[in-house]
Parts: C-alpha cells; structure tokens; sequence
C-alpha cells in the first residue's frame, strides 16, 4: 500500500516540486500551507511521514511539530532554511526525527524519508530478536515498537525507539556519540553527535522517574552511554 506524506510548506514552489517529484516515487501526497491546516490535517488523517516547514504563517514548525507530539508518533522531517545549530536541536528536541536545511537536493529528501519509514516499520532483525524486552517495570516490544512503564504506554519518536531498542538489547554495552550516530542515523545524517545527547535527555524525560538517580539508560563518563545490567 503506498505511503502517504503530508507536505507542509507556505511556499507554493517548493509543495508544488515536493509533490510531482514523490508522487513519480509512488508516494501519495496531501499539503498544508500554515499550521493550523497541518494540526487539522494530521488529526483527521493517517500519514505516514510529515516533512514540516519550520517558517510558517500562524503557528511555527516548531509549535506544530510539539502539538503532534502529544497525540501522534508518526514520523516527521523539519524543514529549515536556517543553519544555526540551536535552530535543528530545538526541532529535535521537540520531538523531530530528522531534519533538513533548505535548500536541499530532492534526492537526499527522499534518501531521508526511506530511511526513516523504513526504521519506523518492524524489521527482520528487530522480529528474529526477543520481541519483547523487560527490565524493572520498563517493557519494549521490539515487533509492535511500543513502549510501557509501570503499564503506562510511552510515547516515542522513531529515532528515540530506535536508541531505546539498541540499548536495551545490549544491556551493559557501552556506546559512544560516534556509535550510536553510525547505528541509529546511518550514513543518512550530517549533523553534530549533539544530536545524540538531545535524544539521549528526551528518551530520559521518558522513561526515569528520577534524573538525579538514573534507573535504565546510564553514562558512562567520557565514553558514552548504556542501558543498566542490574535486574
């Protein structure tokens, strides 16, 4: 079945380019110009990616991109034409798997959402695996890729499940920024490994009920970090 992908841009051009060029992919497209048609937009409907503009009319990326957050796991690319750093770790930090500065090569966009739907989905690896992983009252399906703490579900960006399950599956094993960009982003991201520390601080906020006394994804200082061994 194909995938659908909501664009959301108010530059008539770029929705337009977006649009012909993934629709030849064989992905279906629907559009949003401000953010509220995209709030209404993905509430209504089921996408499966949403490349978001971080400039928009009305509400910003930013706001649209927190707002999905609260209700939605499905996976979205921040669009910017800004190239300060602050500017892609704050769309992380609000819940963005990836983003892309403007202007950008079509191909890379489209490397990019193959990438990210194909993470997103369950792979054969991920199935041969123990489906589902507890430790202390922390459970991670790795066929459904849902997330429970103390029965309570946990909701999780495709790239924070992706660090969650790598870690939790190789409990004791320490991984540096430089391993975990390698394995988790691939050769798909050009960022910086602070990348790493943002998603490493959200997946915290998640799942430890005390930052002051860390129950499941540990530091190891000057090394990187691990999921705790301890049962």
């Amino acid at each position: 079945m194909p995938k659908k992908i909501l664009l959301v841009d108010d530059e008539p051009l770029i929705l337009k380019g977006l649009k012909f060029s993934l629709e030849q992919d064989g992905y279906l497209t629907d559009s949003a110009m401000d953010g509220e048609e995209a709030l209404s937009k993905v509430f209504s409907d089921n996408y499966d990616m949403v490349l978001l503009d971080v400039m928009l009319p009305g509400l910003d990326g930013i706001e649209v991109c927190q707002r999905v957050r609260e209700r939605s796991n499905v996976p979205i690319i921040m669009l910017t034409a800004k190239g300060e750093d602050m500017d892609k770790i704050l769309g992380l930090e609000y819940g963005a798997d990836d983003y892309m500065t403007k202007p950008f090569n079509i191909l890379e966009v489209k490397a990019r959402i193959k990438s990210i739907l194909r993470r997103s989905q369950p792979s054969h690896e991920a199935l041969e695996e123990k489906r589902v992983v507890r430790v202390h009252d922390l459970e991670v399906n790795c066929q459904s890729r849902t997330v429970a703490l103390a029965g309570e579900p946990v909701r999780l960006t495709a790239k924070e499940f992706d660090l969650l399950q790598l870690l939790i599956t190789h409990r004791g094993k320490v991984y540096s920024r430089e391993e975990l960009l390698e394995t988790v982003w691939k050769y798909d991201y050009m960022g910086d490994m602070r990348t790493v520390d943002v998603h490493i601080r959200r997946l915290r906020e998640k799942i430890e009920r005390d930052n002051a006394r860390l129950e499941f994804i540990l530091t190891k200082w000057g090394v990187g970090y691990y999921f705790t061994d301890k049962d």
